[in-house]
């Protein structure tokens, strides 16, 4: 629950303490007091927009803080243990703004951003505002008090996470679509290239063999010749040859060795260098009977050589590179191939992904028909107590999946029927603006008590009613006020007496500057107020006896 809110140069506030107590306190004054600027300063600790027109003119910054207890809130406590925030059982959410506009959050003393000062104000506080009835002909704001009122936050987690999973592989079929259109023009590019290089059909090693071919054919006149004359020096020349001459100096060696012994081992190298020469002679004159030019090999080879040369330029490589190339197209398709298969097993997960979606969207449906079913007779219930005596409430919930979203695939709309006959027909097109009020604070009474936060506050939500109907929202509210923290800014004395505690606003001028005060009424001043309230600036006896019996209904 709330229990302090300091307030510090917020517009014409110069300094405000409130100590606040449990069950429902109720907050009245002169009409331009500022009875909603406690709340205002309030919702600044929750996370709302800061301004610079907020500091009072003439000071550097605003200061706002709220203290709350953290009894039996235990989703306050587990979020600030979550967060490393938490100490003790006291939270203190503190804003300050500078006459700049810059605005700075903390929470129990820790700098924290804006977005985390919003996430516990949700958990420990709930505001209604006096525009609701405005907010309530909105689909979604329907869809939402729905839901806070069934409580079914697991359902709509599980919806909300099939949702994007489904989405999200919905997104990846999409783009894989769009990427496969594509691929058939490069599929197509391929196979043709592919077709031309399986009809070359050429070996990991061949274009080197081929040159080396096709070189010696072109140059095969130069090869006999060359060869025939290295065989006349080595061998057979007439008048002199190398194996002669070695011969010839074997013999002179083979002398000398026999005069010298020193020199024996010179004929035996000569005798190997001369082994050389008769196996060299031998492996050139095979070579040279191996010379054939066959013209149709040489035409073969020739148009096999410009063919791989031709193809290698057209694809943009060296001729040694085709084979390996070709391996590379083929593994490029087989993978284009595959991309079908992936095609057809992720639409497969898409709708897998669907209907884990719809299964959950539709249990959230029927929970949400379910408690829209109990809605309507209660906030019926309710209207017939706030002098709508023959009015009827109906929440219709659709399901289509036209609606499909993280939010399930249903359609809620608020209906009303205010007179017998009269058909069920959306809010805003039936109801008048009192009777709007009225329905909207039936309704955010019934759904207030299913929120888990420890205190409410209502801020003008009675605008628009009066006479014995306001008696009966005081009632309402303060049987709410049994069970958990209720604050009501109000101006209908049947509301404000119902108040276990009262607080006042006034303003006033004081030293050329306005003023604003507030501070808690004691039972004799609460009178007072109450006949104020009554009466108006006359207080009589009358209003100050019905005053009296307001207290004490």
């Amino acid at each position: 629950m709330l229990a302090h809110l300091s307030v510090n140069n917020f517009a014409i506030v110069k300094s405000l303490q409130l100590e606040l107590s449990q069950g429902m306190t109720t907050i009245t004054g002169e009409t331009g007091a500022g009875k909603s600027i406690a709340i205002d300063a309030l919702g600044l600790c929750l996370g709302d927009r800061a301004e610079a027109g907020m500091v009072r003119p003439g000071e550097e910054k605003t200061d706002v803080s709220a203290a709350f207890l953290l009894d039996n809130n235990i989703n306050a406590t587990r979020w600030l243990e979550d967060n490393d925030l938490l100490d003790g059982n006291e939270c203190i959410l503190r804003r300050l703004i500078t006459k700049e506009g810059r605005s700075r959050a903390f929470i129990n003393g820790s700098p924290v951003p804006l977005s985390q000062l919003k996430a516990l104000g949700q958990k420990l506080i709930n505001i209604h505002g006096q525009h609701a009835h405005h907010q309530l002909m909105k689909n979604d704001y329907q869809l939402s008090m729905l839901d806070q009122y069934a409580g079914h936050s697991n359902l709509i987690e599980k919806t909300q996470k099939s949702y994007q999973q489904w989405r999200s592989t919905a997104n990846k079929l999409k783009e894989l679509r769009k990427n496969s259109q594509e691929n058939q023009a490069q599929k197509q590019l391929l196979e043709y290239q592919i077709k031309e290089l399986d009809e070359l059909a050429i070996g990991e090693t061949e274009f080197s063999e081929l040159e080396q071919e096709h070189k010696r054919l072109n140059n095969s006149g130069d090869l006999a010749e060359n060869c025939q004359q290295a065989i006349t020096l080595l061998y057979e020349g007439e008048e002199v040859n190398a194996l002669s001459l070695l011969q010839a100096a074997s013999q002179s060696l083979i002398q000398l060795a026999e005069i010298d012994p020193k020199l024996s081992a010179l004929p035996t190298m000569l005798d190997e260098a001369i082994i050389q020469i008769e196996e060299t002679n031998s492996e050139l004159r095979n070579y040279l009977d191996s010379i054939d030019v066959d013209p149709e090999r040489m035409a073969y080879v020739e148009e096999r050589f410009s063919k791989v040369m031709s193809i290698s330029r057209k694809h943009y490589i060296q001729p040694e590179e085709l084979y390996t190339h070709h391996q590379q197209l083929l593994k490029q398709i087989e993978e284009l191939d595959c991309s079908d298969e992936k095609l057809d097993a992720l639409a497969e997960e898409v709708e897998g992904n669907y209907q884990i979606y719809l299964s959950a969207a539709e249990k959230l449906g029927k929970s949400r028909t379910r408690y829209a079913k109990e809605l309507n007779k209660l906030i019926s219930k309710s209207m017939h107590e706030l002098s709508m005596e023959k009015a009827q409430f109906d929440i219709q919930v659709e399901a289509d999946t036209k609606y499909a979203s993280p939010l399930g695939i249903n359609h809620i709309e608020f209906t009303v029927s205010t007179n017998p006959g009269q058909p069920l027909l959306p809010i805003g097109k039936v109801a008048s603006g009192g009777e709007l009020s009225r329905i909207s604070l039936a309704i955010q009474v019934i759904t207030a008590q299913k929120v888990d936060t420890p205190s409410l506050i209502f801020d003008e939500v009675d605008v628009g009613i009066s006479g014995p109907t306001a008696a009966v929202v005081g009632k309402m509210l303060r049987t709410l006020g049994e069970s958990t923290q209720v604050l009501c800014v109000t101006h209908l004395p049947q509301v404000a007496g119902c108040g276990h505690q009262q607080l006042f606003v006034a303003k006033q001028a004081k030293a050329g500057k306005t003023e604003t005060r507030m501070h808690t009424l004691n039972e004799e001043q609460r009178v007072s107020e109450l006949a104020r309230l009554l009466g108006g600036s006359e207080i009589t006896e009358t209003t100050l006896a019905n005053a009296k019996e307001l207290l004490a209904a």
